[in-house]
């Protein structure tokens, strides 16, 4: 078993790497350029949301307030009249950097549990597979594991989802050759 203090190289370089190449990937390639759709008459649409000052946070249109509302004829119509919306609104500032912070120590997170894992699965002294194969699982669960549920459950367009499990799958192989190449022997 190898202690995790051990391994905070690996686990720094490979944050490291795969802020660089989530940043690529998301400023500089198409891949993403369709996750999100424009709304037919956007500026009508935000002319008449913005007097209601809704403050930042995620909502359902409509909403029940109980189960027994959700199952009354007046909220089933106005389900049923529509529009039916999640909704996720933000903050009208164009400030990345807090966003790519909490990113990049988000990948941090990620490297520390991939150490925990391979260190604790692993004998001393693995080769080089060995420890690209449980670093790679641990990250892979950790950067994709989450994202399918928003596609069953909120309706998020399977594309993106898929394309965002394979920019995991891509942070995963990155993480795990890291550890493979830096872990200590």
């Amino acid at each position: 078993m190898t202690p995790l203090t051990a391994l905070w190289l690996p686990i720094l370089v490979s944050a490291v790497i795969v802020f660089v190449a989530s940043s690529i990937i998301h400023m500089f390639l198409p891949w993403h350029k369709g996750d999100y759709r424009k709304v037919p008459n956007e500026d009508k649409l935000m002319d008449a949301l913005r007097p209601m000052a809704i403050p930042p946070g995620d909502y359902m249109v409509p909403r029940a307030n109980s189960m027994e509302e959700m199952r009354s004829p007046e909220f089933k119509e106005k389900f049923k009249k529509g529009p039916v919306l999640m909704l996720t609104v933000l903050p009208g500032t164009m400030a990345m950097g807090k966003n790519m912070a909490q990113w990049f120590l988000y990948t941090v997170v990620v490297g520390i549990f991939s150490a925990y894992v391979a260190s604790r699965a692993l004998p001393p002294h693995p080769d080089y597979l060995e420890v690209f194969r449980f670093a790679g699982v641990a990250a892979f669960l950790t950067y994709a594991g989450a994202l399918w549920q928003f596609s069953i459950w909120y309706r998020r367009a399977w594309s993106t989802t898929i394309k965002s499990t394979i920019d995991g799958l891509i942070y995963a192989g990155l993480t795990a050759g890291t550890f493979g190449w830096l872990w200590p022997r």
